[in-house]
């Protein structure tokens, strides 16, 4: 069984599907839900959810080994679902193309930092972009530039607002998120076999 940790910052929507999605799985499992926010509602779907959860700050995230040791014992791979904070070193050193995230634009269009959420969507709306989508990449050093895995598009037309978009782009997500992640950790998991 390989075990997910999805770190997440806000409402937890994209977190909800992920956990949904593999509650039927019987070789993938959501072991935990962290938040950077200790009132985000992603806590309360976690729980509602019967997935247990855990909030740290700044400190925490950064100047101790503490969330780090969390992930060394409850995941093979972490999974970003809407999880704003740059991953640190040690825990990228750890799970080396083991972190996946997606965004929501047509990277590398409109990617790094501060480019989230209606912030993404507002950019594309005013360069008056005839297309944008999302894009489920492996998380490195530097936002938004780790080796894309997987991008799907929408047409944006004129008459759209960032709203219009946002829900466009959630679509995919909700679409696409749950499934390429399986994917990913079972082709990972089929060429590790192949190598022992």
């Amino acid at each position: 069984m390989k075990r997910i940790v999805i770190l997440a910052s806000g409402s937890g929507t994209n977190a909800e599907n992920i956990i949904k999605y593999f509650q039927k799985s019987n070789v993938i499992a959501i072991t935990q839900v962290l938040s950077n926010k200790k009132d985000a509602k992603v806590l309360e779907r976690a729980k509602r959810l019967n997935v247990s959860s855990y909030s740290f700050d700044r400190d925490t995230f950064y100047k101790s080994d503490k969330v780090l040791n969390i992930l060394k014992t409850e995941a093979d791979y972490i999974v970003l679902a809407g999880f704003l904070w740059k991953i640190p070193e040690n825990i990228i050193e750890a799970f080396g193309n083991k972190i996946i995230n997606i965004h929501p634009a047509l990277l590398p269009k409109y990617g790094g930092k501060g480019m989230y959420g209606d912030n993404v969507h507002k950019s594309v709306v005013v360069n008056k972009e005839d297309e944008t989508g999302i894009t489920i990449h492996f998380v490195n050093e530097n936002y938004d530039e780790g080796a894309i895995i997987f991008q799907a598009k929408v047409a944006v037309t004129s008459n759209d607002n960032f709203t219009d978009v946002a829900k466009k782009v959630h679509q995919l997500e909700y679409e696409h998120f749950p499934r390429v992640i399986e994917e990913t950790i079972l082709k990972h998991k089929s060429n590790q076999d192949n190598v022992t």
